[in-house]
């Protein structure tokens, strides 16, 4: 048995047009049962605590259905603040998309430091969608970025378009295009179609559909 922590956005507005943001419910929904039905542990920080936000709810998708009904969807309400969480005590650590996250998790300084300790000794770290955000900013021991180099994916700008995700109103910056900037190999799949990337210890998927298959990945490689 492995324990896992997502780590989840409490921003609840995003861009200047202040729409609603949060984590995106199936990107919880769908990597939880995952992780659980493997046999694994499943914990919830957030940066405020308590009860995060989340919009893309829908009571048609069955997984998602099952988790706000679920004992797991309580205790993501009572969410740890992450400044209280020892992450050493996690084997890896999730970052679900959403919106949100494009605000509080870009610069956080101790989103950065548990990325930057986690990768360095060896533990995974998935991210799916606007997830790999997180991933931005991070200066590793050497003093190089994490990015560099590396094989990641996320969210893609055709995918921000079709959602008429605008810079500025909406978004505030497109992230395939930072994450490019800082050094990463970006690719991708078309949009909203299931696609993961595996690069050592990071795993990154590109859209909610990639959210499954990327907690599968992380699955493998715990247990491999």
């Amino acid at each position: 048995m492995k324990h896992i922590l997502f780590i989840v956005t409490s921003t609840n507005r995003t861009g200047t047009g202040k729409h609603a943001a949060g984590y995106e419910f199936s990107e919880i929904a769908d990597p939880y049962y995952e992780f659980i039905n493997k046999g694994h542990t499943v914990d919830f920080a957030s940066i405020s605590g308590g009860k995060p936000p989340y919009v893309g709810y829908n009571s048609s998708q069955k997984i998602s259905k099952k988790f706000i009904e679920s004992n797991g969807f309580k205790r993501l309400n009572f969410s740890h603040k992450l400044s209280d969480v020892d992450v050493t005590a996690y084997d890896a650590i999730f970052f679900p998309g959403g919106l949100g996250l494009m605000t509080d998790m870009v610069d956080n300084t101790l989103v950065k430091g548990i990325i930057k300790e986690r990768y360095e000794n060896g533990k995974i770290i998935g991210a799916v969608c606007h997830g790999p955000a997180a991933l931005l900013n991070v200066k590793l021991t050497n003093g190089s970025n994490l990015l560099k180099g590396k094989k990641i994916n996320s969210f893609t700008k055709a995918e921000e378009e079709k959602d008429k995700h605008t810079l500025g109103d909406v978004i505030p910056f497109m992230l395939d295009e930072e994450l490019i900037k800082q050094g990463a190999i970006f690719s991708h799949t078309e949009p909203f179609k299931s696609y993961v990337v595996n690069d050592r210890n990071l795993v990154t998927g590109q859209n909610p559909a990639s959210a499954s298959n990327v907690a599968l990945k992380m699955i493998d490689l715990l247990t491999n």
